[in-house]
């Protein structure tokens, strides 16, 4: 963005479509201001949240899947995502704003890397979700003690090494285990997973890539949801 763009000069269209740019190019402080700006024109944080950045995330996203964007660019998106999220995320709780959903992720145990799991966890939150990371080499009982804490929609678990990936299914079965299974969508993903692997462990879905996790997150959640309502008005 131009140094002599004054972003009190653009309508609320042209500033939200201002910040939408500035997310995709990145930059942090150009989206600080713009969030400053639509607070003192009276504008919600939940609606500068969702029209402004969880807008201008999906279109990162898109373009992150299509690979338009690669990993550095979608950091740095993600980045100035959090600026953003850091001024409203206080407001946000005053208002009791409405969460798309809870997700608690981390990568599995003897396993170490990070990179990935960390994409998904700045892209969750660009859509909207509270994201708990519990870090890397997390044993079962990590995801069992965050699941009783923080009770989220979502578990999700990552996996970069061969020899790591059968561990998702120790975790997997612990909740059969315990009957709690289906009370989580269970979300997996790691350079050496695929599909056929998620499906055999029991896993709800398998995501190639960050952009992947927030629309398989909705659309499983959004399922769910509407499954439970039924059985509410049946």
């Amino acid at each position: 963005m131009s140094d002599d763009l004054d972003l009190n000069s653009l309508s609320d269209e042209d500033l939200v479509a201002q910040m939408h740019d500035d997310l995709y190019d990145g930059l942090k402080e150009e989206i600080e201001a713009a969030v400053h700006v639509l607070l003192g024109r009276k504008w919600t944080p939940y609606d500068i949240l969702t029209q402004a950045l969880v807008e201008g995330m999906r279109i990162v996203g898109v373009d992150f899947r299509d690979g338009i964007l690669f990993v550095p660019e979608v950091l740095l998106s993600a980045n100035a995502m959090k600026a953003g999220m850091a001024i409203l995320r206080p407001l946000l709780a005053e208002t009791g704003a409405p969460k798309v959903g809870k997700m608690i992720i981390g990568t599995v145990k003897g396993d170490i890397h990070d990179i990935g799991k960390n994409l998904v966890c700045m892209m969750m939150e660009g859509a909207g979700f509270e994201v708990i990371n519990l870090g890397i080499n997390n044993p079962v009982e990590n995801f069992l003690k965050a699941i009783e804490e923080h009770q989220p929609d979502i578990i999700g678990m990552s996996a970069l090494l061969t020899t790591t990936m059968p561990y998702m299914k120790v975790v997997i079965d612990t909740l059969k285990e315990k009957g709690i299974r289906n009370d989580y969508v269970v979300l997996v993903g790691g350079a050496p997973l695929n599909e056929a692997f998620a499906n055999a462990i029991g896993a709800d879905a398998y995501c190639r890539d960050a952009a992947v996790a927030v629309e398989t997150a909705k659309a499983l959640l959004a399922r769910r949801q509407g499954s439970v309502q039924q059985r509410a008005t049946a």
